[in-house]
């Protein structure tokens, strides 16, 4: 599976638990450590552990596991790094304050399926996701 692929995956899951403001962030071609920044906000503490918790399951289910996680406690912003993936998931005051999409402003923004590919449970669906 490509970054890319899992990027897409992994970004259908948070919408399958109703993540919101739902970006994925192109870092190829700007010199990053890392290939895609998935980014998604929760309502609430709940809501964002709800979503790093599916997000975390669905990386393992493909076979990816998390090389870390990290902010779950507070759950304001949550981190859970796949290596060529890494998915930020916040709450909405968090995610305004520092507004990754500004700082990383040079990364194209992904065009992701019109259908998620995921299940309702937010485990990753049997569909290929588009080329990588």
């Amino acid at each position: 599976m490509t970054s890319k692929e899992l990027a897409i995956r992994l970004a259908a899951v948070t919408v399958g638990h109703k993540g919101l403001e739902l970006r994925v962030l192109d870092l190829r071609g700007i010199g990053a450590f890392t290939d895609f920044f998935v980014l998604a906000s929760g309502t609430s503490d709940r809501h964002v552990r709800t979503l790093a918790s599916a997000v975390t399951d669905a990386g393992r289910a493909l076979g990816q596991r998390p090389l870390g996680v990290e902010g779950q406690e507070r759950a304001r912003w949550v981190l859970v790094d796949f290596g060529d993936v890494i998915v930020h998931l916040f709450q909405q005051e968090a995610r305004e304050y520092y507004s990754l999409e500004r700082l990383w402003g040079e990364a194209e923004t992904l065009e992701l399926p019109s259908e998620p590919e995921v299940g309702t449970r937010g485990g990753a669906s049997e569909k290929a996701a588009p080329g990588g």
